[in-house]
């Protein structure tokens, strides 16, 4: 039956609520053959790496659903059954940087997907596509390690999202224009994936007893190791993200 609550029973609980615009989008995981390609058109390993994510102005945590078959096997009872997960696409928003490197990363990994004919002369009129192997280790075009993280300002906890399989396969039109005001070139893409995996898969984590968002191992390894308040956490953070420091500083600053 309800009861009844005061402000006090819920401060702890609506005083604790999650903000958006604490995360992070980090690509990685991309074939050596797919760098290259890329270094060719003037994006960088640095710029993928680090760079691309900090411009990814919107984004979305992953979700999925339960695809269901129905079973009559009883009279008068429709039961449904899962038979399958199924993952949604992922859309990212870019800011776009004087150099273009935003755009040229997206355009030429859609283009790298496409080239697999070897015919260099993009302009000739007999040109035709041929897809490359989606899963060479040197070659290929998805990529295993991109990652968004998602924290708060206090740095008490991280979650983190890994895709497995992911590349673009949507590049929308990007819209310029006269006008008044000097508006911000926003570049938009979906990316398609195989599965993705809530919580840190780092063999160091899995080792631990805290990998996949694991509660109880989270707590062991923190008094194993003698953590403690903000400053530990933090290193915790910065070990399991990398650069997720570095745009915390874009928000306490």
């Amino acid at each position: 039956m309800p009861r009844q609550l005061n402000i006090e029973d819920v401060k702890p609980l609506i005083g604790n609520l999650s903000r958006s615009n604490y995360y992070q989008v980090q690509f990685g995981g991309l074939s050596p053959r797919l760098r290259g390609y890329l270094g060719s058109r003037g994006v960088d390993n640095a710029f993928i790496s680090e760079d691309s994510g900090l411009l990814c102005y919107s984004a979305q945590l992953p979700g999925s659903s339960l695809a269901g078959t129905e079973s009559t096997n009883f009279a008068g009872i429709t039961e449904t059954m899962a038979h399958r997960r199924v993952f949604t696409s992922l859309s990212l928003e870019f800011y776009c940087d004087t150099q273009y490197r935003s755009l040229k990363f997206l355009e030429h990994w859609m283009e790298y997907v496409a080239s697999g004919n070897g015919f260099a002369d993009y302009a000739d009129r007999n040109y035709t596509y041929r897809m490359n192997y989606p899963n060479d280790p040197t070659s290929g075009y998805k990529c295993d390690s991109t990652k968004i993280y998602k924290f708060e300002s206090s740095l008490e906890r991280v979650m983190e999202y890994s895709f497995l399989g992911l590349f673009p396969i949507n590049l929308s039109s990007t819209p310029v224009r006269y006008g008044p005001n000097s508006e911000l070139t926003r570049v938009t893409c979906e990316f398609r994936y195989d599965r993705y995996i809530a919580g840190s898969i780092l063999s160091y984590d899995t080792v631990r007893g805290f990998g996949n968002n694991l509660e109880s191992g989270v707590t062991n390894a923190f008094s194993d190791l003698n953590f403690n308040g903000f400053t530990n956490t933090l290193n915790t953070i910065n070990r399991i993200a990398g650069p997720v420091s570095d745009i915390l500083n874009l928000f306490t600053n």
